[in-house]
């Protein structure tokens, strides 16, 4: 006996129901990836809390141990392109399980520290390579692999973690070393590291077709790349290759300015610059920590707004509106907190570093693949500017006995980059939203 075609399908009951669509795992990476950003942040800015606490301890001068956190500055920038570059070798999981691991090493290992070099070696080198190798080039690494769509919106959140890692760690580490000690906040730091350590070797696959899931926004399957050999000569290689280029040079000098106009002037010399005018320093440093609020809503906002506008425009926009600002703040300096001064803090922190998702995005459109180490690079000319200004600033204050001639430079340098920003050509085929 035969059945026929219709007899032999199956039939869908009247009480089954659809099946219920599914969060697409890239968000789970994406969730991942912004409480290990979070936790980098936090751990590259406890050595400032430090300062004190070992002069008391140790008498070791300040400038002993600002060396040791300018090296875990500089590494955090240097580090991004090879940190990149080893991702695509390793894999983002290892790397990053791997980077976790050595911060938990050079916190900890200060807790029976006793001279200066021991200091540079757990707090700079350690602590520095381990932060640098989950920098915003780790961001925009895990936005390009899982993410077509909504890649700036996923950059600017995943940016956001950088200030809310600071929010959420420094009160609490500040809050141990003033209670107990420094070694507590130490011991803090590096359990918190490996805390971390499971969730990402679990949950952060080093691509949607290791799950086979094709990318965020995607209407075909992407095969999983074959490892990319020689990260360190990669790195290199790429840095050459983009070198050549004209827009890698507007990028990384725009980026440069963005760094020294943020962490090189604001986070830097903002306080003794108000200190300067008699504002007490706690309310000053309060007023730092309302940037690092705004900051978070900035950088979402502006991922929102490059999936949708040219990225040129927005760069330009957020550089000379910065740029402004920086021209009116020594007539805001008083003693006293005012509305003004409240608006500036304000506006300052949506625009700290409103930068960074428009930057991705044209790194990736004019890099494609290797856009990730291109923007390492770029993020390491960041740091570079935020290291001259901070240096700068302090030399200017000794030679003019204010600071109102680094607010006026600063600005004029915003300007610059708005122009720079405009002049960068648009590759042949892209379009003017991020979103490909």
């Amino acid at each position: 006996m035969t059945q026929t075609a219709d007899a032999a399908a199956p039939v869908r009951q009247p009480d089954q129901k659809p099946a219920r669509r599914r969060v697409h795992r890239a968000w789970f990476v994406a969730a991942v990836t912004f409480v290990t950003i979070i936790g980098a942040a936090a751990f590259r800015s406890v050595p400032g809390l430090l300062i004190d606490p070992l002069n008391n301890e140790f008498d070791w001068s300040r400038g002993t141990i600002g060396a040791a956190v300018s090296v875990n500055l500089a590494l955090y920038g240097l580090t991004a392109p090879f940190a990149a570059a080893l991702m695509d070798r390793f894999g983002i999981r290892r790397v990053v399980a791997v980077a976790l691991t050595v911060i938990a090493l050079g916190s900890g290992l200060t807790v029976w520290m006793t001279a200066a070099w021991q200091l540079m070696l757990c707090w700079g080198l350690l602590v520095g390579l381990g932060s640098g190798s989950m920098a915003l080039a780790f961001a925009a690494t895990v936005t390009n692999r899982w993410f077509t769509e909504r890649r700036g919106l996923v950059s600017g959140i995943l940016t956001a973690a950088s200030a809310s890692g600071q929010l959420i760690f420094l009160p609490l580490l500040s809050w141990i070393i003033d209670r107990y000690d420094w070694r507590p906040a130490a011991v803090t730091v590096a359990l918190a590291a490996l805390a971390v350590v499971p969730f990402v070797w679990l949950l952060l696959h080093d691509h949607p077709a290791d799950v086979g899931q094709k990318p965020y926004g995607a209407t075909e399957f992407v095969p999983k790349p074959a490892p990319v050999t020689g990260a360190a000569r990669r790195a290199v290689s790429v840095l050459l290759s983009a070198a050549r280029t004209g827009p890698f040079w507007l990028l990384a000098g725009t980026f440069a300015i963005c760094g020294a106009s943020t962490n090189g002037l604001i986070q830097t010399h903002f306080i003794p610059a108000a200190h300067d005018h008699h504002m007490p320093v706690q309310a000053a440093a309060s007023l730092l920590a309302v940037i690092g609020v705004f900051d978070v809503v900035g950088t979402i906002a502006s991922g929102w707004f490059t999936d949708r506008f040219d990225a040129r425009r927005l760069l330009a926009v957020y550089y000379a509106l910065r740029g402004v600002s920086l021209l009116f703040l020594p007539l805001l300096l008083a003693p006293s907190v005012h509305p003004p001064m409240i608006f500036f803090i304000v506006f300052y922190g949506l625009d700290w570093v409103a930068t960074v998702p428009p930057t991705l995005a044209l790194c990736r459109e004019q890099y494609g693949e290797d856009s990730a180490i291109v923007f390492g690079w770029v993020l390491a000319s960041h740091q570079v500017g935020a290291a001259l200004v901070a240096f700068l600033g302090g030399v200017a204050r000794d030679t003019f006995g204010s600071y109102n001639v680094v607010w006026y430079a600063s600005g004029a340098l915003c300007a610059v980059a708005a122009l720079m920003a405009l002049v960068i050509r648009r590759r042949a085929g892209s379009v003017a939203a991020a979103t490909v």
